[in-house]
């Protein structure tokens, strides 16, 4: 089961975040047709997702999109509070050769651009945090957006793992580990070398570590206290009356020009794929229902 697990150590000087998302993941591959670069892309974003989600409260939503000028275009998530993620990419289909490590290059089917974090939480106006891409491998942006935007000390570990007989996902999860500005210079010297003594996010769940076994690892030498857990799971809340609502919203000149048409119209839904189709009586009732 896909989940979310929380945790502070070094008597709470540090927080942190880990998730296992490989059901979550090959959902969202099969939902959208991905190619291994794309799904390894997305998978890696809504895993990020799940895990600052699950920093927010209530019905707070967040949204995370990468906007890069490589070949798979916008990668975009959605996700909330209870452990919910949706998302989808521009070209599902993109194919790249391996990158200089032989690994699946989503730096390069990424591109250069910006990373943009969107938190509604219920305000007059969301709050908007952006910062360029510095590597595109969507990890180490996090790091970047979390120290420049957020003001937070941050680690970020993402990972999507293949099978390369089929193409399903093998793996995928992440970590996100964060100072708290109290913390002591000789907990961040501590942390910084363990972090660079342990295997990739994905190495260490093919190699059987739980999500609390990724963060004793991390925390070697610290005391770790494991807080809360949750499940997560790829979800979408849209639905045919929601599509309904949206067709009102275009106004009664475009409905009549589907009506005159003569042929049903399908409406995709972009986060799951999900076709929604309606005949030319459901749009004669959507056409009286909207406005001028």
């Amino acid at each position: 089961m896909d989940r979310i697990v929380r945790a502070t150590a070094a008597g709470a000087q540090i927080r942190a975040f880990a998730c296992v998302t490989r059901d979550t993941t090959e959902e969202a591959r099969k939902r959208h047709d991905l190619s291994p670069v794309a799904c390894a892309a997305l998978g890696r974003l809504m895993s990020a997702g799940l895990m600052m989600g699950s920093m927010l409260k209530g019905e707070d939503i967040l949204t995370l999109r990468i906007n890069g000028d490589g070949p798979i275009g916008k990668v975009t998530v959605t996700a909330d509070s209870m452990g919910r993620v949706k998302g989808y990419v521009d070209n599902p289909q993109v194919y790249l050769p391996p990158n200089s490590l032989g690994k699946l290059d989503v730096g390069g089917a990424v591109g250069k651009g910006y990373l943009q974090v969107i938190k509604d939480m219920g305000l007059k106006e969301p709050y908007v945090g952006q910062v360029e891409l510095r590597t595109g491998e969507i990890a180490e942006d996090l790091t970047y957006y979390f120290v420049t935007s957020e003001q937070i000390a941050s680690s970020v570990g993402l990972g999507v793992l293949m099978n390369r007989e089929d193409g399903t996902v093998r793996q995928a999860g992440g970590f996100i580990i964060q100072l708290m500005p109290f913390a002591d210079d000789a907990v961040l010297t501590k942390l910084e070398e363990n972090l660079k003594n342990i295997d990739s996010v994905t190495g260490m769940l093919d190699a059987g570590l739980t999500p609390e076994m990724i963060l004793e690892r991390i925390f070697d030498g610290f005391d770790v206290e494991i807080g809360e857990e949750q499940p997560a799971v790829f979800y979408c809340n849209c639905s045919k009356e929601r599509v309904e609502k949206a067709l009102i919203s275009v106004g009664r000149e475009e409905l009549r020009s589907m009506i005159d048409d003569g042929k049903p119209v399908k409406v995709n839904c972009h986060f799951c794929n999900t076709d929604y189709e309606f005949d030319c009586d459901e749009l004669k009732k959507i056409y009286n229902k909207a406005k001028d």
